[in-house]
């Protein structure tokens, strides 16, 4: 740990990456190992103290930062609270913010006994090409009960560590298959072989469709997801149009769109909820 008087030598912006990097690391430990040394404890404690005699720190900054050391001299979730609370102020006062996948996440594997999918309820994910995205799909679809994610060749890999981070941990537990062709495709000799997709049932979560209160949706079916820049192929909306149809999301803003991730989350709990008030039908459902 760099001494206090060290760190007072330094320009401001020095000593405040400086001092984000021993609270990122220090947070980063405690999820990891459950507690720190006593020694470590009380270097925080005054590390936040010197912290807050920074002139340069908003009041709200400076607030934060003297609560942070009561946090210091207790335990579990309040520790942890404490060093990522200080970690932020730091990022924000230099400037930088952490993505999603940045997020320090409790160590252990899911327990994929507890999963409850609904049987049919799958996924087709055409050429979203964002790690974030993708995890962040991952991570609503196993929340609300998808049994399977289909991915088209284009995609982007749920292994990459961006991905995973974001879906924490539901890449390993949802099962996913990704395609080596078109499945929509019908001029490619593989088009349409797999049995998913040659007899299933699509729609399609695009503009211009049914209003998400007003749409039907399958007891059995494939929900399809395009693209962030260029949506659902064509193809994939002629399968859909034949199908099940489309299913869109109103809004009411002076921006007309949704985050793909964000809109299939809301998509897929209106999905769960139709399928759940047909608790007939399933008899895993309660």
């Amino acid at each position: 740990m760099i001494p206090l008087q060290k760190l007072a030598e330094l320009s401001r912006s020095q000593k405040l990456r400086k001092a984000a990097s021993i609270f990122g690391g220090a947070e980063h430990r405690y999820v990891i190992f459950g507690k720190l040394p006593a020694a470590e404890m009380e270097y925080f404690d005054s590390l936040a103290e010197f912290l807050a005699k920074d002139e340069g720190f908003p009041a709200p900054a400076v607030k934060a930062l003297k609560n942070a050391q009561a946090l210091f001299e207790g335990d579990g979730n309040e520790v942890r609270r404490a060093l990522n609370t200080v970690y932020h102020i730091l990022l924000a006062e230099t400037g930088r913010y952490t993505a999603d996948w940045d997020y320090y996440e409790s160590p252990g594997v899911l327990d994929i006994s507890k999963r409850r999918p609904f049987p049919g309820m799958q996924v087709y994910l055409e050429d979203i090409r964002s790690p974030y995205n993708i995890g962040s799909i991952f991570r609503a679809a196993e929340s609300f009960g998808a049994e399977k994610i289909w991915l088209s060749p284009l995609c982007a890999d749920p292994k990459h560590k961006r991905a995973e981070r974001t879906a924490m941990g539901t890449v390993d537990i949802l099962p996913w298959e990704r395609f080596s062709f078109d499945p929509f495709d019908q001029t490619n000799e593989n088009g349409n072989s797999h049995p998913a997709f040659s007899k299933g049932t699509f729609f399609t979560l695009e503009t211009g469709g049914t209003p998400l209160a007003d749409f039907s949706f399958p007891l059995q079916g494939i929900m399809i997801a395009g693209s962030e820049e260029l949506g659902v192929s064509p193809r994939a909306l002629s399968a859909s149009d034949a199908s099940a149809g489309r299913v869109s999301i109103p809004s009411y803003g002076a921006k007309a769109s949704l985050n793909v991730s964000v809109a299939f989350g809301i998509v897929m709990q209106a999905w769960a909820a139709a399928l759940g008030c047909s608790s007939a039908n399933y008899g895993i459902i309660k």
